[in-house]
């Protein structure tokens, strides 16, 4: 596996770590929609579905690891959202979270779990 493969990888497995420790129930990882996939889908504390976004880097030489969803991945990313919620018929609350993660893998990462982004 490449090594930007083996970061995103480590970076996702931290972000369900991190998730299940705040009461955050797992319900799928990688869902696809075609040639879209959506990293997290999870269940909050209070029930709502929330469709994460898991973005890993190893350092900030380029900005924010947050900055790489430009509009055209924000359109991605609604488009398999709604076809989700569809095909599973979601009548609860929904949002939208980016999981942003800084390190290397054996290294203590530095995690940013932005809530309730919006989407476009």
């Amino acid at each position: 596996m490449a090594a930007h493969n083996e970061l995103g990888k480590w970076g996702e497995d931290l972000a369900v770590a991190y998730l299940q420790g705040k009461d955050y129930t797992i319900i799928e990882r990688d869902w696809k929609s075609g040639r879209r996939d959506i990293d997290i889908i999870a269940k909050d504390e209070s029930g709502a579905i929330v469709f994460v976004e898991v973005k890993t880097r190893r350092n900030r030489v380029f900005g924010e690891p947050e900055d790489a969803i430009d509009y055209r991945k924000m359109q991605s990313l609604q488009q398999a959202i709604n076809h989700y919620i569809k095909y599973h018929r979601i009548n609860s609350e929904v949002r939208f979270d980016i999981i942003s993660i800084i390190g290397t893998i054996g290294s203590e990462p530095e995690i940013n779990h932005i809530k309730d982004v919006a989407l476009l």
